[in-house]
């Protein structure tokens, strides 16, 4: 029996070394006791370094990014299923796409909770000011308890976003570091004292501002801001209070709006009255899950007038997702995306980029159409930032069951949803970015916005560019 015992900084690269060592020694799994960070004692176990490798593995690149996800979950047996699949591998073409295969599957669910994991910290890490008011750069601290060993992958996220500041997380795990632009990794400290700031304050009159009593769903939101969390959030204090008087202060918006057409008031009583929405402990797990789930949406007043919601199609292991704005008046009647004149000029700049659309996962970024009626048409509107943020938390679920490898955002809607930021958008056309939790994501623009240009030989320009675009997308997918 061969010991490794991995380092708890750097883990993902050491693995990588150990595993090549290890395959071309011919180390069979079972041979191979894996750790991580202080490794136990182990009477039968070698305690010699594996023999350096003297030849390269050759994997598939979806293993490579299953792997770098993976290595960071909590299953003590992690790195053994990894190392087992990689001896497979070297036997068995394709294992990677075979769905039915339970070791596949099994770290393919590891990894997604891991990117979950990583998401839940880029939302809900708080930090408080803890350096001098004086210093040249101002010091912040945060405690954050990860289901996973997810601090290493995802500190990068603050240290770009965070630039500008030196900062601390600290987990009961590990300890990152940002000071003078440079991140540093350490062994964590038992948990600190950090005290709190006037930025609390911030986020309880943030969080005060943002509550719609009217719009109360507390399964919903705890699926959002799970229980575990909410010890390390200030905001999380208010809501008990908020929770237990909120139909009253639904009835009392209501009662005390003169200004509101006596349709929107009694709108508003009528959805204080209706049933909740199903609970999110209900969570479809399954794509078909999700578009049947979605015929219940009430997140958003655009359900009420829409035919019916547009859920995404194309096959479940797809590893390209092409993310549009909102359905049409086509797609509004026949309950699919992209089938009208903006789907048939997409259709054709991705027949021209050599790209199959039976192979991609379509969607919207909005599930319902927006239109304003114009004697018998409907005419489309774009969906506002009200709607985009409600509808998110169904792509967002979307992305989290297919787990694409890329996404492509076409317009500004599906830019704003999947990155929160729409500026620029013809500036970064063409532009791999990526999302919260990683995922590369390439920018266009969207097929509608092409069909509203006025000159005919400006349409054809743009929509060559559009197809050039998708070739950059199937570059991406096969580097």
């Amino acid at each position: 029996m061969r010991r490794v015992a991995l380092p708890r900084i750097g883990t993902s690269a050491a693995w990588r070394a150990e595993a090549r060592a290890l395959l071309a020694a011919r180390v069979p799994p079972e041979a191979a006791l894996w750790s991580r960070g202080e490794a136990e004692a182990d009477l039968f176990a070698e305690t010699a370094p594996a023999p350096p490798s003297t030849a390269s593995a050759t994997v598939p690149r979806a293993f490579v990014e299953l792997a770098e996800h993976v290595v960071w979950h909590a299953d003590p047996e992690r790195f053994a299923r990894l190392y087992a699949l990689l001896v497979r591998l070297q036997s068995t073409r394709g294992l990677m796409a075979d769905r039915g295969d339970a070791a596949v599957a099994r770290l393919e669910r590891m990894a997604k909770e891991v990117r979950r994991d990583r998401h839940k910290m880029t939302a809900f890490v708080r930090f408080r000011e803890v350096g001098e008011p004086c210093a040249p750069r101002r010091r912040f601290a945060a405690w954050f308890e990860p289901s996973h060993f997810t601090l290493e992958p995802t500190a990068p996220f603050f240290a770009r976003r965070f630039g500008d500041m030196d900062w601390s997380i600290f987990t009961p795990d590990l300890a990152a570091h940002f000071e003078g632009g440079a991140l540093r990794f350490a062994d964590p400290p038992p948990r600190p004292e950090i005290a709190a700031d006037a930025t609390e304050d911030l986020w309880r009159t943030y969080f005060r501002s943002i509550f719609n009593p009217a719009r109360l769903k507390p399964k919903a939101m705890q699926a959002e801001m799970p229980k575990k969390y909410w010890r390390n959030l200030p905001e999380a204090e208010l809501i008990p209070e908020m929770i237990a008087g909120a139909q009253a202060r639904a009835r009392e918006m209501a009662e005390a709006a003169p200004t509101l057409a006596p349709a929107r008031v009694a709108r508003i009583r009528e959805r204080l009255a209706a049933p909740e929405a199903p609970p999110p402990e209900d969570r479809p797990a399954t794509l078909p899950a999700l578009a049947h789930a979605l015929d219940g949406c009430r997140r958003c007043p655009l359900w009420e007038p829409a035919t019916q919601p547009v859920p995404g199609e194309g096959p479940p292991d797809a590893p390209l997702m092409i993310v549009g704005e909102a359905p049409g008046d086509r797609e509004d009647l026949t309950g699919r995306p992209f089938v009208g004149p903006a789907g048939q000029l997409f259709d054709r700049a991705a027949e021209a980029a050599g790209l199959d659309r039976s192979r991609a996962w379509i969607t919207n970024a909005v599930k319902h159409f927006k239109f304003a009626p114009r004697g018998r048409r409907r005419l489309h509107q774009t969906p506002d930032a009200g709607e985009i943020r409600h509808c998110r938390w169904w792509l967002e679920l979307e992305r989290e069951i297919l787990s694409p490898r890329l996404v492509v955002a076409m317009g500004g809607t599906a830019l704003e949803s999947l990155t929160g930021d729409r500026r620029g958008l013809l500036a970064r056309r063409g532009g791999v970015e990526a999302t919260a939790d990683g995922t590369p994501l390439l920018v266009t623009v969207h097929p509608s916005w092409i069909l509203r240009l006025p000159d005919a030989g400006r349409r054809e320009e743009e929509t060559a560019r559009l197809s050039e675009d998708l070739r950059q997308a199937a570059r991406v997918l096969a580097a």
